[in-house]
């Protein structure tokens, strides 16, 4: 197999630097529309086929060095007893918003809950066979909190900040049900066949350094601990964590994700030595010419200076107007020039 993404996951020297993308299976690629003009995107995510279709296509046009499943950060939270629909963007009927709603969540038996999770990752495993590792994922507490209490996507999530402020016991609540979910969650990908986990946290940047440290960090850090021990190495991703690596640090991922407004370079001298990353590429750069992409991907090269522990990546997801050609042409850029050092 290739190993490179896991070798660097894990701070071990590589042959040149392992690129994969976030969001790298989805509506940027022409293969991906043509399927989702003829199923919706629930559909896709719990139709074990057509979800190993959509993750192996980045594989097949890309040449990525590791595939990430398909699905939602929200899926699990549906057998949890909340009505989603996207319409586009993800929606709750039902949103928590008391201590009886939080009591009312029950924790899904992710065998029966969602099958079809699992088993798409046990057909990727066959169907990659030899080639790359295959990343399972789930979201962060915090960032599933936001959804689940707002019951919509928002910039600053304002009813979930005031359940945190003004009924902190029923926000406490909710984070302990959730982590608890997600630790038996991002467990049942690994036994399934998941080779890394990566934990999105999408909205922790909108929380100041110390309500990052006191309202999410000891959500992420057990779900960390309980997922570590199963040997598989864990990817953390907080978007909008530049002034607070260190506090994200101490959550005990394996790898911490970087967005695109730090410097690679700073980011690890803050960590120190022993410390993988992954990143940190702007997604609106793949908008750029040939040249634009090919200097921008050089310069977060020099930034980590050749220094073991990188994974190249975006700073976010990929956008989904982005010509295919140039995401295949950053990751040819990746694998050229990494070669060179």
């Amino acid at each position: 197999m290739n190993t490179r993404f896991l070798d660097a996951c894990r701070g071990l020297p590589v042959d040149r630097t392992p690129v994969w993308i976030m969001r790298q299976a989805g509506r940027y690629l022409p293969e991906y529309r043509r399927l989702r003009a003829r199923h919706s995107f629930l559909e896709l995510c719990k139709n074990p086929e057509l979800a190993a279709e959509v993750t192996m296509q980045p594989v097949d046009i890309l040449g990525v060095d590791a595939a990430i499943l398909f699905s939602d950060i929200l899926t699990p939270l549906e057998p949890m007893g909340l009505e989603l629909d996207f319409v586009p963007g993800p929606v709750f009927g039902n949103p928590v918003r008391s201590m009886a709603d939080v009591k009312n969540l029950r924790l899904p038996e992710m065998d029966e809950d969602v099958p079809y999770v699992l088993e798409t990752i046990r057909i990727l495993r066959r169907e990659l066979a030899d080639r790359v590792p295959l990343i399972g994922f789930g979201g962060a507490p915090f960032t599933l909190a936001c959804y689940m209490v707002e019951g919509k996507g928002s910039r600053a999530y304002p009813i979930l900040k005031k359940m945190m402020y003004r009924a902190p016991e029923v926000y406490h609540a909710l984070m302990e049900k959730v982590s608890g979910m997600l630790i038996a969650y991002l467990n049942a990908q690994v036994a399934a066949g998941g080779q890394a986990v990566q934990i999105f946290d999408t909205w922790g940047g909108i929380l100041s350094p110390s309500d990052y440290e006191r309202y999410a960090l000891p959500y992420s850090t057990r779900v960390i601990a309980g997922v570590r021990g199963k040997g598989v190495p864990v990817i953390h991703f907080v978007k909008g964590a530049g002034s607070m690596l260190d506090m994200v640090k101490r959550a005990g991922g394996d790898v911490l994700g970087l967005d695109w407004q730090i410097n690679l370079g700073s980011a690890r001298d803050m960590l120190g030595p022993g410390f993988a990353v992954q990143g940190n590429l702007d997604p609106t750069v793949l908008y750029g010419t040939t040249q634009i992409i090919e200097a921008e991907v050089r310069r977060i090269l020099q930034e980590n200076g050749g220094r073991p522990g990188h994974i190249f990546n975006l700073g976010h997801g990929i956008l989904p107007d982005v010509p295919p050609e140039n995401a295949a042409f950053m990751v040819e850029c990746v694998q050229r020039l990494s070669q060179m050092r």
